[in-house]
């Protein structure tokens, strides 16, 4: 008779004869995979969530600068082509949404108070499109109109430095690439984020208007808010390929680094987090199989005796270890998989663990986070659980198949 056939009769003799045990070892191995598969879940759920509100602040998924950004981070830098650009990333089947922005360092005074602040020029209905930070937060007056000229939206906060209203003008100082130029604005609308910092940061003009004040302004970016946030090294290979001049395109990672470091450390607890329940587990399965062994001395010492080889009595314990972790594996997609799919279909609210969640708190995130759910699921649990359990398992197989028959059964 064959090892593997030999040992996976007895193996399988083993598991139904005790099968108290062998339930208990399947139950244990399917509840701390199950809580892995959650996890995972939640960790892919929430690091897509935590994107999307990054690219839909502002950012973009994907950004196109002048090649020298990145080093320098001036904003003074212009497109190459920026409107031919434009359209070539618009006309692109994985794009949902962009807008061209330009920006300049200016002052803006009112009577006797003044406040400096980066002036952003945009295309007002594509701005609408990829801000939610436009989109959702309040708004006293109205946003820009695409050509209007001569009118301004600041933030709440820096329009109550500045004391000023609606209809107000301001005296607007910005500097260019190589001169200074000024102009009086109109304050069209006021901007109400619920975050005086965030606040203090909005003064948005017109691409025309600022091409009004200092000439021919360009674009010294493109934000752009991709369909599915999975093709995004996709994407942005091949919107490189369109690039012309000093033109190149970014991911969200080198517009906002601070945030993507940030992110990759909660992305590092999880995994900690995940390593040390599947650690547990394996523990838990090793400590049940050595005592399992030991309980069996006697019985690898007859099969032994009637000349059983030791690989083959390796190869039995660890054929039951691989039934107890695909008999786990199956427990945890019941359970895991019930929990993620709860997760990816109904979210979770987020108000529940935010005392108040308006402001901005409603602007720059979602209001609830949602799991992540698909076949990847079945191949984690089988994963997970087969080899935290053969892997536990290793050690007890080897105590096993070095068990002397004469010393066991004197023993008993």
């Amino acid at each position: 008779m064959k090892l593997g056939t030999v040992a996976l009769k007895y193996a399988a003799r083993s598991l139904t004869r005790h099968t108290r045990r062998t339930l208990i070892s399947m139950a244990g191995v399917g509840v701390g995979c199950a809580m892995a598969l959650i996890a995972l879940s939640w960790m892919s759920g929430a690091f897509e969530m935590q994107i999307r509100a990054i690219a839909e602040s502002g950012a973009g998924h994907l950004m196109v600068v002048h090649r020298d950004w990145e080093k320098t981070r001036e904003n003074t830098l212009r497109l190459t082509d920026w409107q031919e650009t434009l359209e070539a990333v618009r006309a692109h089947p994985g794009i949902r949404a962009c807008s061209a922005r330009a920006r300049a360092n200016g002052l803006l005074a009112f009577g006797n108070r003044s406040a400096g602040a980066q002036i952003m020029a945009v295309l007002p209905e594509d701005e609408f499109e990829v801000s939610r930070i436009i989109s959702r937060s309040r708004m006293e007056g109205h946003y820009l109109e695409d050509e209007e000229i001569g009118a301004v939206v600041i933030g709440k906060a820096l329009a109550r430095r500045l004391n000023v209203e609606l209809d107000d003008d301001l005296y607007a100082s910005l500097t260019g690439k190589d001169d200074i130029h000024s102009a009086m604005l109109r304050i069209a609308g006021i901007i109400d984020t619920g975050s005086q910092d965030l606040d203090l940061t909005i003064c948005h003009v017109t691409v025309a208007t600022m091409e009004s004040i200092i000439g021919a302004a360009g674009a010294g970016e493109i934000s752009i808010l991709l369909k599915e946030q999975s093709e995004l090294a996709s994407v942005q290979k091949s919107l490189g390929a369109l690039m012309t001049g000093d033109n190149t395109v970014v991911s969200w990672r080198e517009v906002q680094p601070a945030l993507s470091a940030g992110m990759d450390g909660d992305v590092a607890l999880m995994r900690l987090l995940t390593a040390i329940v599947i650690t547990v587990v394996a523990l838990g399965i090793a400590s049940a199989q050595l005592t399992a062994v030991l309980e069996r001395r006697t019985e690898f010492a007859v099969l032994s005796a009637l000349g059983m080889k030791g690989s083959q009595i390796t190869g039995m314990v660890l054929i039951e270890s691989l039934i107890i972790g695909i008999g786990g594996a199956l427990i945890a997609l019941a359970l895991g998989g019930l929990a993620a799919w709860y997760l990816a279909t109904e979210g979770i609210n987020l108000a529940y663990f935010v005392e108040d969640f308006t402001g901005p708190s409603d602007i720059l995130l979602d209001p609830y986070i949602y799991g992540s759910f698909g076949p990847w699921l079945i191949g984690y649990a089988l994963s997970i659980s087969i080899i935290a359990t053969v892997v536990a398992s290793l050690y007890p197989a080897w105590k096993a198949s070095h068990i002397a028959p004469a010393e066991a059964l004197r023993t008993q």
